[in-house]
Formats: C-alpha cells, structure tokens, sequence
C-alpha cells in the first residue's frame, strides 16, 4: 500500500465484511458479555500493526512510542497507551492472519513464527483419557510439565 490511508480504507473494507461472519461462527458460553466499544477499532488497531511491518523500525515498542504516538494522533485520534494497545492485539491476531492470507501475504519464505505459548489441555494424571488430538498430536514433556504438540508439514501445511 501506498499510504496509512489506502491501507486503513483496504483493512476497514475487509473487517465490515469479515466480523459479521466471524462473530456468526463463535460459539457462545451462554453468558451475558459487556461489549464496550473500544477508543481504538479493529481496523485501526490492524492498520497500525501491519504498517509497523512495513516500516524501518525492528520492535513494535520503539515503533509505537516514537513513531504512532507523536505523529499518528490526527489519523487515530483514540489513540492508547503503548501498554493498552497491546492488550488490544490479542482481539486482532485471528482478523489479521485471515486478512493477510487472503491478500496474498501469507506465502512462505522459509521462515515461520512459532507461538510457544503452553495450553493446558487436562491434568497429567488424565492425559490417557484425553481423545482430543488422537492421531494428531504428539505427547512431549519439558522442564514445566507435559503438553500435546502437533507436528505440521514444512511450510506450516
């Protein structure tokens, strides 16, 4: 994309498409959730992560401070806290691997991402039990217990 602007109109015209069918395939836990509207929308809180990508800057943080926060405030005037803001990404990880997939930015080049993030899936003393990932997955263990991992094709097919 040419400018900040071209790429937040791109983001926005796929999140007002995107949501609806997104929110329609969640499963609900029956709770009543409070859906306060956030001072930052998911296209602006895409827009200002992809753009982070495209720039010179190597980590998000330096980026953020130095670069969105003094020169950014007219383009998203509900601008947050470099802290706030990353409690934001969460919300947007899945809207914007599916963005980038579909724009054509998700080819491998031979490097992957990885999150090492552990999942709790049952108790050790039940893992035998658990049916989830049969056939799937692999059982591992390391210096913080037993977990599950799925091994994947080169190039994360």
């Amino acid at each position: 994309m040419d400018s900040l602007l071209e790429l937040f109109c791109d983001v926005d015209d796929f999140c007002k498409g995107f949501l609806p069918k997104w929110q329609q395939l969640q499963l609900s836990s029956g709770l009543v959730h409070r859906r306060r509207p956030r001072s930052l929308c998911l296209s602006e809180i895409m827009t200002i992560l992809i753009a982070f990508h495209q720039s010179h800057y190597r980590d998000f943080k330096a980026y953020y401070c130095e670069h969105v926060l003094p020169h950014w405030r007219s383009e998203f005037p509900g601008l947050v806290s470099y802290n706030r803001f990353v409690e934001f990404t969460s919300s947007a990880m899945i809207p914007l691997a599916v963005y980038l997939r579909e724009r054509g930015f998700g080819h491998c080049t031979g490097i992957s991402f990885i999150d090492s993030t552990a999942l709790a899936v049952c108790h050790n003393a039940r893992i035998h039990q658990n049916k989830v990932f049969a056939g799937l997955a692999k059982r591992g263990h390391t210096s913080t217990g037993w977990f599950f991992w799925l091994q994947t094709a080169p190039g994360g097919q």
